[in-house]
């Protein structure tokens, strides 16, 4: 079911409430098993009523569900024997004995024995156990503690104790905001109707007694479905232009795709939910009908009439401040210091910072001119004039109009997610697209004649898996054309003025596209041609632009009128309605205000001859900044991906360049240093990849950038990374890494050696338990803590606090942690088999929010809750045996398990089921990482071999037998791991003969390091958070530090560093590795005696050591378009170890 019509069982059951069918609540929290009501459990026990007691827990678990479920009936059915027993009655009592509790007799047959000995016992109190055993009162209230104990503790019963929380009679006034948008479409509505029933549509009667036609029955819109068959919710919308129902939700404005089996309330009036796409905002006009005689209470009203005579208003349009309170000082994560000033020659009229490389602005201007800045060197890198590539090429309007007045604007610049093109949408007809190749190797790509009159605006998107162009413009239309090839692929028509914005976003892998137009009106399309799916009114019904939060969840609007009114209103999007309306447009502006979101935080605007700031949170104006005067009354503005550089346009052709303290560093990095093209590849002409989504991204591993991760700026971060220990983690958190310098080339370059304790800093973490060797080790998603299974099956867990030397509490080699335990005493423990569980393979996997870790070591897989240790469950017991766990990045219901006997389990934790098995390796699986831009799973073995897996329909896509070096034959059970770059389609390849770096798509392999014979075997490797570092541990003790795009070491840490001089290296060397979650020079690794050390490098330095001088006078990068594979040469000969 989905989540939507989840929900509406929720508002039934609060309308059966307050409606006191207090028999049918409970039946329907019994067959739905959305909720379970203590409250009502609990008074059924105290009552004594087994048979219902046991009736609604069925709705939510079976006897063998786990051991917590077992558990819960075995209390409930001895209390009902004792009680027979107490009260003498015999019969009843062996009756539930043979009936209820003989099912128990297999799990435990020496307590089933004990329990029916009781039989023969006059009393039976005379049991030592039960001598304590009072009243049946009492001996109920006791035994109810204990099963609220284990209902909550059940994995089955969580997300099921809360009831939302809702609004009184929240379904009806859902149905009387129906009736509203009902009303409105009446042709003549009347002042006061009479709403008689629910079962057909509210029409109001025409002058002359005639119906108006109903909205659902309007032939325009489609037909009603046939008597019989109830449509679900919103299942024919007024703006749905063909009877065929869309397939999938529209971002949470349109409901999801599940059919509810509730007979519609109106099948021309929906409410969001069910098999409709229609979005709520339909249902919810801006404003009521111009009636001054009509009452309109609030949508959201706390009381409203049981009975519904008239329709009700929509959500207010504003709501008061909250969360904080007006702030009077900008926060110190705003960039509010003008760091540079560029001249670009025209005044801007649009800027974007390139996704990666974060100082690189891309600037169009008043007169057609295009500039690309280097903002940390002040250099302005290429500055070309508009023209025609083709004019013969063009339309005769377009032609006819450039010879009678050449003037052109850019209306928009804006580079795609991969930042490998920019497009340029200018204010005649045209649209360019560069395609960009590090430094200033700007080439042209495409010229479209997209639009009669201008194009107002361009965005990048990626329907159907292909990286598109998509603008609007004066002639009322929007189009969707193919970035690789130019070709038109949809034209949208509906607007009545012309198209001002488009915001292309993606929900539930659900494409679609806004638009706003110079009316106000605001609409939604499908890549379909059906039409669209929207139709209604910004604030300010002129010049509206839209865009979402950085993750993707909020959606925001910034709009002025004709008369300078300017609006920021946030949207709800299950509602469709405006959420926030954002207060501090004191005066009427004297232009259109542009607005931008920085993250998931902040909103700016351009107003007043000032930036204005707001928290998302908080309606009040946070501050504004002067930005040292000399803006215009509407200054444009643009923040970097990342939050830290905010571009903004001021008077005479100036752009100043604001930055917090980290875009402050950022932009140190560059000074007074000239634009060196070695920060980028030397790729070719970018080619769009139809394999995925993620071809928009296929090159962001090119660019070495302070970035964590590449996003769209309307998108979620697509930056994370899948680890070698079952982690997969956001990088909204990493900090920003600051490219490094160019060397200086006139320098002889030095690996740098680490010898001594001084020359880093390390911690070996305390201990307390005896423990052989540590198997696997993770920091956890926060940074705070470590997190270490040992080869006898122990988890330890490290923790930071704050203190006065670790303000921030998180993970550091500069203090020591506390080896942490719950107050009970109980240790993390996995089951494990009779064979020596120092043999077993270990694994184990941390949820995303740290509070549950999933791991196995042999025997069966273990849950535990990591702040009481307590096992959840455990399931799936060898064989064969798991050897390795991936939760998928969607989905924490759903984990990846690499199995000894060579298979891999796609398995459902809630339902308790294998969905799939993977087979495809021939020995046991070493290595599992999801990739979730391009949907697919990788895998790798001890047979050496790699698979790709579709994690939509879970088959294999490619496989690849690793290029293990000859002379250097692997070990029969070597491991090879897997890890994903942050760019999601590169992935570290972790063998003992090697370190490698293949591309998923193609399966190959684009960089390779091998050791020099006769070195150490490589235990462990990973990247580093930002995936700017590879760590790798030796079996000989040392632990090296590579530069990860090109694998060229730049750092070795030898034994005597972290050591003691007594200890025998070959018998002590690391096994594992881990990267900290957001220090990027930060890792830990485990070693083969049970210790845990922390690595940083001393402070003075801050990184570990300097990467080698670039070979050809370029560095090499991860997509390289020539593979270094099968050894290294030249200067590569001094790399390996």
């Amino acid at each position: 079911m989905s989540s939507l019509s989840r929900e509406l069982v929720f508002l039934i059951l609060q309308f059966l409430d307050e409606e006191k069918f207090k028999e049918t609540v409970h039946k329907l929290e019994q067959e739905s098993g959305f909720y379970f009501n203590m409250k009502y459990f609990e008074d059924e026990v105290h009552n004594g009523n087994w048979d219902e007691v046991e009736k609604y827990l069925s709705g939510f678990t079976k006897v063998d569900d786990n051991r917590y479920s077992m558990k819960i009936f075995f209390e409930i059915r001895k209390q009902k024997y004792l009680e027979a027993l107490d009260k003498h009655d015999r019969s009843k009592a062996v009756d539930i004995l043979v009936k209820d509790l003989k099912v128990f007799a297999t799990f435990n047959e020496e307590l089933f024995k004990e329990i029916t000995q009781l039989l023969t016992l006059e009393n039976f109190r005379e049991n030592e156990q039960l001598s304590k055993y009072g009243d049946t009162k009492s001996a109920r209230a006791i035994m109810l503690v204990e099963l609220k104990k284990l209902i909550e503790a059940n994995p089955l019963f969580r997300d099921k104790l809360q009831f939302p929380n809702l609004k009184n009679s929240r379904l009806r006034t859902l149905i009387n905001q129906s009736l509203n948008w009902q009303h409105q479409l009446c042709k003549n509505p009347r002042p006061n109707p009479d709403i008689k029933t629910l079962f057909v549509d509210h029409s109001c009667g025409q002058p002359n007694g005639a119906r108006a036609p109903s909205p659902a029955n309007n032939p325009l819109l489609g037909a009603l479905p046939k008597a019989g068959g109830f449509p679900p919710l919103g299942a024919h919308g007024p703006f749905q232009p063909t009877p065929a129902a869309v397939p999938a939700p529209l971002a949470g404005w349109m409901s999801n795709a599940s059919a509810v089996s509730h007979p519609a309330v109106s099948g021309g009036a929906g409410i969001g939910l069910g098999a409709s796409s229609i979005p709520a905002a339909l249902k919810h006009p801006r404003t009521p009908p111009s009636n001054p005689s009509v009452d309109y209470p609030s949508g959201d009203s706390d009381h409203v009439a049981k009975r519904v005579n008239l329709p009700v208003n929509v959500m207010p349009v504003s709501f008061p401040g909250h969360g904080h309170g007006p702030a009077f000082n900008a926060p110190d994560d705003l960039p509010k210091t003008v760091a540079r000033s560029l001249n670009q020659g025209s005044s801007p009229m649009s800027m974007d910072f390139h996704p990666a490389q974060q100082t690189l602005l891309l600037v169009g201007t008043n007169v057609g001119d295009i500039g690309l800045w280097e903002v940390g060197s002040r250099e302005r890198l290429v500055l070309r004039n508009f023209k025609v590539w083709d004019l013969s090429a063009c339309s005769m309007p377009l032609q006819a109009a450039l010879v009678k007045d050449p003037a052109v604007s850019v209306n928009r610049v804006i580079w795609s997610p991969d930042g490998n093109l920019f497009g340029v949408a200018y204010s005649r007809h045209i649209v360019q697209i560069y395609s960009y190749h590090g430094g200033e190797d700007v080439r042209q790509h495409l010229e479209i004649d997209a639009h009669v009159g201008g194009v107002n605006d361009l965005a990048f998107s990626t329907p159907n898996k292909q990286l598109c162009v998509i603008t609007c413009g004066d002639d009322k239309t929007i189009k969707v054309w193919d970035a690789g090839t130019g070709a038109k692929q949809y034209t949208f028509e509906g607007h009545e003025a012309p198209v001002y914005s488009v915001c292309p976003h993606y929900k539930e892998n659900i494409q679609f596209i806004f638009s706003t137009a110079l009316d106000g009106k605001i609409k939604a399309w499908l890549y379909d041609n059906l039409g669209s799916r929207v139709d209604y009114e910004a604030p300010g019904r002129w010049c509206t632009t839209m865009a979402y939060s950085a993750d993707g969840t909020r959606l925001f609007s910034c709009g002025t009128s004709k008369d300078g009114e300017s609006y920021i209103v946030e949207w709800n999007e299950s509602e469709g309605a405006v959420k926030k309306h954002y207060q501090g447009f004191r005066k009427r502006s004297l232009g259109v205000v542009q607005f931008d979101t920085m993250k998931n935080r902040y909103l700016a605007a351009g107003d007043e001859f000032v930036i204005k700031f707001w928290d998302m949170d908080n309606v009040q104006l946070l501050t504004s900044i002067e930005a040292d005067g000399g803006l215009p009354a509407s200054p444009r503005i643009r923040f970097n991906k990342d939050g830290t550089l905010l571009a903004v346009s001021a008077n005479d052709n100036v752009i100043k360049v604001l930055a917090n303290t980290d875009g402050t560093r950022l932009l140190r990095t560059f000074e007074n240093l000239s634009y060196d093209t070695s920060r980028t590849s030397e790729a070719t002409k970018p080619a769009i990849n139809p394999i995925s989504a993620a071809a928009a991204a296929a090159a962001a591993a090119a660019a070495t950038s302070s970035t964590a991760g590449l996003t769209d700026r309307g998108g979620a971060s697509v930056g994370g990374i899948s680890g070698m220990n079952g982690d997969a983690r956001s990088l909204g958190d990493v900090k920003p890494r600051i490219t490094e310098e160019s060397n200086d080339k006139s320098k002889i370059w030095k690996l740098t050696e680490i010898n001594e304790p001084a020359q880093c800093r390390s911690l070996r973490l305390p201990e307390n338990l005896r423990v052989t060797k540590i198997s696997r080790l993770i920091y956890t998603n926060s940074g705070n803590a470590i997190l270490a299974l040992a080869s006898n099956a122990i988890h330890l867990l490290w923790k930071w606090q704050r203190s006065d030397r670790n303000s921030t509490g998180k993970a550091t080699a500069g203090v020591a942690p506390q080896l942490w335990q719950p107050s009970s005493g109980i240790l993390m423990t996995n089951d494990v088999t009779d064979t020596n569980p120092e043999e077993s393979v270990s694994c184990f996997a941390l949820s995303k929010n740290d509070s549950y870790v999933m791991s196995a070591s042999g025997g069966k897989i273990s849950l535990f809750n990591m702040m009481t240790f307590k096992t959840m469950t455990t399931f799936m017991p060898p064989p064969p045996a798991a050897t390795f766990l991936a939760f998928h990045p969607q989905d924490n219901n759903i984990i990846a398990i690499g199995m000894d006997d060579s298979t891999i389990q796609i398995y459902n934790v809630r339902v308790d089921e294998v969905k799939s098995k993977l087979k495809g390796h021939s020995k046991r699986i070493t290595g599992l990482a999801f990739s979730h831009v391009l949907n697919v799973l990788v895998s790798s073995g001890a047979d050496a071999q790699i698979c790709v897996w579709s994690s939509d329909g879970w088959e294999k896509q490619k496989t690849r037998l690793l290029q293990v070096p000859a002379g250097r034959p692997a070990t029969a059970q070597s491991d090879t791991r897997v890890q994903f770059h942050q760019d999601q389609i590169h992935f570290l390849v972790v063998h003992e003969t090697q370190l490698a770096i293949y591309e998923t798509t193609k399966l190959e392999c684009v960089k390779q390091w091998l050791p020099r014979e006769p070195s150490a075997p490589i235990s462990h490797a990973t990247f580093s958070c930002d995936s700017q570092l590879v760590y790798a541990s030796f079996l000989d003790a040392t632990v090296c530090v590579f530069t990860a795009a090109n694998l060229r070491l730049r750092c070795r840490i030898n034994p005597s560093a972290y050591l003691p001089a007594n200890v025998s290296v070959p018998n002590v060397h690391p096994l594992v590795i881990a990267a900290h979650p957001q220090e990027p020079n930060q890792f830990a690794i485990g070693l083969s005696d049970g210790g845990v050390h922390v690595f940083e490098p001393v402070e003075s330095e801050g990184k570990w050591g300097v990467p080698p001088p670039a070979e050809n006078g370029s560095a090499s990068s991860v997509p390289a378009s020539t593979p270094s594979v099968g050894g290294a040469s030249g200067s590569e000969q001094a790399q390996q170890r």
